[in-house]
C-alpha cells in the first residue's frame, strides 16, 4: 500500500472514530477479548468502517448512522479470527477456495499456508497458482515459500525441485509471507550450501524462516539448527521439544492436525513449567476435510488446548496475537483494536469454541455455521489436472517380494525391516520382524499384521516400484488402499495384503487421475477423485468429506482402527521423518539417512 492510500485509509478511520463520518458497520454490547492486554472487558462497542476497525470503546453510538449496519452482540465475547500458524491445503484434497469455505464458519480468518504438496508435483509454477488462488479469498491467506523440494535430495524423487533462485523470485511476490517448514535438518546443522542459500534470501527479504526439526535429538545437532535461522517449530510431541525451542529462540508451534495431536504434551510446558506462553502458537499442519466438517478448525485447537489446562485467554492469544506478531503482521491482525482488519468472532461459550457469527474484513461471512459471503469457485487450468505418469501398467510380479538369486538356499525365515506405524503420530518405528518364505517369496502375515507397502513412481513415467513391508494397519481381509496423496514426493503407494487388490488399486488410481482408494476382496469399497495434481479436487469441502470417509469406512471394512488411517498412510513415504520410510529409490532408515534392504543379511 502506497504512502497515499495509508494516508487516505487512516484519515478515513479517524473521521468515523471522532463520528464525522458514519461506520458501514457496528457491533454492540459485547465482551471484548482483548488480547493484546490480556483482559475481558464487558459491554464494548466496535465500529467498523470498510474493512477495517475504526473505534473500539464503551459506546460507537456517535459513529451510527442511516445506513450503518447495528449487532446487537448481546454479552456475547468479541474474540479476534483465529490465525492457523502453519498448515497445507492440500492435506483437506481441496483447493485454497473450498478450504477457506468450509473454515470461515469455524472462525478461521487467516491462514499461513506452506503449498509444499504441490510444489512437489509442480515445483514453482504451482506455488504461483496457489498464490494467485490465495490473493482472491474473502480472508487472509499468507503463503509460504516451499523450500525443501525434494524433501531430502539423494533419498527420493519428486516431481520438480526448487533452488535458491526459486526462493528469491518468490520473495518478491505479494502474499509470499516467509519460507516454509526447513524440513531438511541434517542439511541445516551439516551447512549444506543449497539449504543456507534459501534460508539467506528469506532473512534478506525480511521474511520468517520456518522450521521443522523431526529429530527427537535435542543435543549439538538440535542446537546448531537453531543456529541456522530457522525460526518456528510445529514438529514437536513431548514437553521437553516445547521447551527446548522456546528456549533457542524459536516459537514452539503446537500441532492439533486430524492425525497429529500434539497439543496435549506440549502444552505441559506452560501449565506445569511455567514457561511464557507468548512464545507459543497453534496450527493444524495437516487437516483432512471429513475433520473440517465434522470437528471444526482452528477453534477445535483452541479448544483443545483450553481442554488441557490453558486459560481461554492463553490460547486464544496463542490463535491470534502470537502468530500475527511472530509473521510481522500484527498491524493488520491477531487482535481487536483500531486500524486492523475486521475480523471479529461472536461467542457465547469461551472453553467450548462454537462460533455465532464470523466478520471477515468487515463482512458478515457466517452465522450458526453457515457461509452468507458468495465465495466463487476458482478455475484451475488443464495442465494442472495431468499429473500422474506411470510409463507403464503394472503387474502381480511387481509387487511379489522375493529373497534374492543370492540368498540360496532358500532359509525357511528372514528377518525383514518393517515400518511400523504409530497411531496419532506422524514418527513411524523401525521393527525387525522374523516372517516365514514360501518358495523364497514373502508373503503377508495377517497374524502379526504385517502388510505389503508399494511406492509406484507417479512423476516421470519411470515404471520403477519399490516394495517394502509394513505394520499397524490391522488389516485382516484381502484388500488394498491406494493415494496419490503420499508426502512429500507425492508418488501412489498402496498398502496391502493381496496383490491382485494392490495391481487393481493402481490402475483405477491412474485412470481417475490421482485420488485414494480402497478394494476389499476385489471390490471398490471407498473411493475419493483428486485429480489437481493427484492432491485435490474442486468440489466443494462437504462433498470432499463425503467421498473420503468411504475411504476411511473402507479402512474398518478391512479390519483397520486407527484414528484417521489415511493420514498415516500419506506419511510413509516422507524421508525426513524417524524412523523408517519407502521412497522411489528404496527403503530409508531416517535416523542415519540411509537405504536399507527390505531382508536383512
Amino acid at each position: 500500500m502506497s504512502a497515499e492510500s495509508i494516508a487516505r485509509l487512516t484519515r478515513t478511520l479517524v473521521d468515523v472514530s471522532m463520528g464525522r463520518t458514519p461506520a458501514d458497520m457496528v457491533i454492540r454490547n459485547g465482551r471484548w477479548v482483548c488480547v493484546q492486554s490480556g483482559e475481558m472487558i464487558p459491554a464494548t462497542d466496535i465500529a467498523v468502517k470498510s474493512e477495517r476497525i475504526a473505534y473500539v470503546g464503551a459506546d460507537a453510538s456517535h459513529t451510527i448512522g442511516d445506513e450503518t449496519k447495528v449487532i446487537d452482540a448481546a454479552g456475547k465475547y468479541l474474540v479476534p479470527g483465529l490465525l492457523d500458524a502453519h498448515m497445507h491445503v492440500e492435506s483437506g484434497m481441496v483447493t485454497v477456495t473450498e478450504f477457506v469455505r468450509a473454515v470461515i464458519p469455524n472462525g478461521t480468518t487467516g491462514l499461513f499456508i506452506d503449498p509444499h504438496e504441490i510444489a512437489n508435483v509442480f515445483g514453482l509454477r504451482g506455488v504461483r497458482l496457489m498464490v494467485d488462488e490465495a490473493a482472491g479469498q474473502p480472508i487472509h491467506v499468507w503463503v509460504q515459500m516451499p523450500c525443501c523440494v525434494p524433501s531430502a535430495p539423494g533419498l527420493e524423487t519428486s516431481g520438480a525441485s526448487i533452488g535458491p533462485e526459486d526462493v528469491a523470485e518468490a520473495m518478491s511476490w505479494d502474499g509470499i509471507i516467509g519460507l516454509g517448514e526447513m524440513m531438511n535438518f541434517p542439511g541445516v546443522f551439516m551447512s549444506d550450501e543449497k539449504m543456507h542459500a534459501e534460508m539467506a534470501e528469506t532473512r534478506e527479504a525480511g521474511k520468517v524462516i520456518g522450521g521443522h526439526y523431526a529429530s527427537p535429538d535435542l543435543g549439538i545437532p538440535f542446537h546448531a539448527y537453531a543456529a541456522g535461522g530457522p525460526e518456528d517449530d510445529h514438529e514437536g510431541t513431548v514437553m521437553e521439544d516445547a521447551m527446548a525451542r522456546v528456549r533457542q529462540g524459536m516459537k514452539a508451534i503446537l500441532r492439533d492436525g486430524s492425525a497429529w495431536k500434539d497439543v496435549d504434551n506440549q502444552a505441559r510446558a506452560i501449565t506445569e513449567m511455567g514457561l511464557d506462553p507468548r512464545h507459543f502458537l497453534l496450527c493444524t499442519d495437516d487437516s483432512h476435510a471429513e475433520t473440517l466438517v465434522a470437528e471444526g478448525h482452528m477453534n477445535r485447537v483452541v479448544r483443545r488446548a483450553i481442554f488441557q489446562g490453558l486459560s481461554p485467554m492463553v490460547a486464544i492469544q496463542m490463535a491470534t496475537i502470537n502468530t500475527a506478531e511472530h509473521f510481522g503482521v500484527s498491524r493488520e491482525v491477531g487482535m481487536i483494536a483500531p486500524g486492523r482488519y475486521a475480523d471479529v468472532l461472536l461467542i457465547d461459550n469461551l472453553p467450548e469454541m462454537q462460533i455465532n457469527k464470523v466478520i471477515a474484513r468487515g463482512q458478515l461471512a457466517a452465522e450458526n455455521g453457515q457461509v452468507l459471503i458468495d465465495i466463487s469457485p476458482y478455475d484451475y487450468t488443464e495442465w494442472v489436472k495431468s499429473s500422474i505418469h506411470l510409463g507403464r501398467v503394472p503387474s502381480v510380479e511387481d509387487f511379489r517380494l522375493l529373497l534374492p538369486a543370492s540368498a540360496e538356499p532358500h532359509p525357511e525365515k528372514i528377518t525383514a525391516n518393517v515400518i511400523g506405524v504409530i497411531e496419532n503420530q506422524a514418527k513411524t518405528r523401525h521393527l525387525k520382524v522374523e516372517l516365514p518364505l514360501v518358495a523364497g517369496e514373502i508373503r503377508v502375515d495377517l497374524s502379526q499384521d504385517i502388510a505389503k507397502i508399494a511406492l509406484v513412481e507417479r512423476h516421470k513415467g519411470t515404471g520403477d516400484i519399490q516394495v517394502g513391508l509394513v505394520k499397524g494397519f490391522g488389516f485382516n481381509v484381502p484388500c488394498a488402499v491406494g493415494t496419490t496423496v503420499a508426502h512429500d514426493s507425492h508418488h501412489m503407494i498402496v498398502v496391502g495384503t493381496d496383490d491382485n487388490n494392490m495391481v487393481k488399486a493402481t490402475e483405477i488410481l491412474a485412470n481417475m487421475g490421482g485420488g485414494q482408494v480402497v478394494l476389499r476382496e476385489g471390490e471398490v469399497i471407498g473411493q475419493v477423485a483428486l485429480p489437481i495434481a493427484g492432491l485435490m479436487s474442486n468440489e466443494r469441502a462437504e462433498v470432499v468429506a463425503q467421498q473420503a470417509s468411504t475411504v476411511l469406512a473402507g479402512f474398518r471394512a478391512c479390519g483397520c482402527v486407527l484414528n484417521n488411517p489415511n493420514m498415516q498412510l500419506s506419511l510413509l513415504a516422507l524421508v525426513v521423518i524417524p524412523e523408517l520410510r519407502i521412497s522411489d529409490l528404496g527403503l530409508v532408515d531416517v535416523t542415519s539417512f540411509e537405504f536399507i534392504p527390505v531382508i536383512e543379511g
